[in-house]
């Protein structure tokens, strides 16, 4: 009985031999409005070790945090240079790219897990799953995966941040993500890693919402539930600009 006791419990007592994550951030939900230019997202928390145990100086830990969110469906296209006027040339759609991917790391993510690993993770931007709709050639998705991860961090939605996490007495440790104005909205992850001789110990999420408030929500979600009024709307809006603009135009 006291055998078959020990095997039940062997799971247990193994998984409480691991350490674990308590994370949490400052902002569950942000709202964007027309005055939006971005905003400091904290996140922070603690290293839990088995037993209480303190954190072995000769082993330090490293936390990795990642922020990533919407899934959008995304149309890159190529463009090529003909008879000196720049025209699109190939194009590749992606089903699934996050919208928004920041990865924060108290040391640069190379020098703490191997190439399999951040793939697993999807460990920085060399590492994201990007999900192309149709098969392609491998030289080519390489191509297009280059110049969409480029050009999402030109507009500051991609990026990656070696040196953000601070670890205090190798248990507490914070990061700070910056989330820019032109962020998409709608449900974002925070993952946190904490990594060890080369392997993810402990992971932890939590979930972020950003949305549109006032007048900004009104109009996206009239946009997305009454599309064919939100229409009509529209062009009688600019009809109706047009005309009061010529008629000060004749009167002046």
């Amino acid at each position: 009985m006291k055998a078959l006791l020990a095997l039940l419990l062997a799971p247990l007592l193994l998984g409480a031999a691991k350490p674990v994550l308590v994370p949490d951030v400052s902002q569950r939900d942000i709202e964007i409005a027309y005055s939006f230019t971005g905003a400091d997202l904290l996140l922070f928390g603690a290293i839990l070790y088995p037993r209480g145990e303190a954190p072995d100086p000769d082993r330090p830990a490293d936390i990795v945090v990642v922020v990533k969110g919407p899934a959008q469906s995304i149309l890159v296209r190529e463009k090529e240079k003909v008879a000196g006027i720049w025209v699109n040339a190939e194009r590749m759609r992606y089903r699934s790219a996050p919208g928004f991917y920041a990865i924060a790391s108290s040391r640069p993510i190379d020098a703490l897990v191997d190439e399999r690993t951040r793939a697993i993770y999807e460990l920085g931007l060399a590492s994201l799953q990007l999900s192309p709709a149709s098969g392609a050639v491998a030289t080519d998705q390489a191509r297009f995966d280059a110049g969409l991860v480029d050009l999402l961090r030109r507009n500051g939605l991609y990026y990656e941040d070696p040196k953000a996490v601070e670890i205090t007495d190798g248990v507490l440790y914070r990061a700070r993500v910056r989330i820019p104005a032109r962020v998409p909205v709608g449900r974002f992850t925070a993952e946190t890693f904490l990594i060890q001789d080369g392997r993810v110990l402990a992971a932890a999420v939590r979930q972020i919402d950003i949305r549109k408030s006032g007048f900004e929500r009104f109009v996206a979600r009239s946009a997305d539930q009454q599309s064919l009024l939100y229409g009509l709307v529209a062009v009688a809006l600019s009809l109706a600009f047009g005309w009061g603009a010529g008629a000060i135009a004749r009167r002046v």
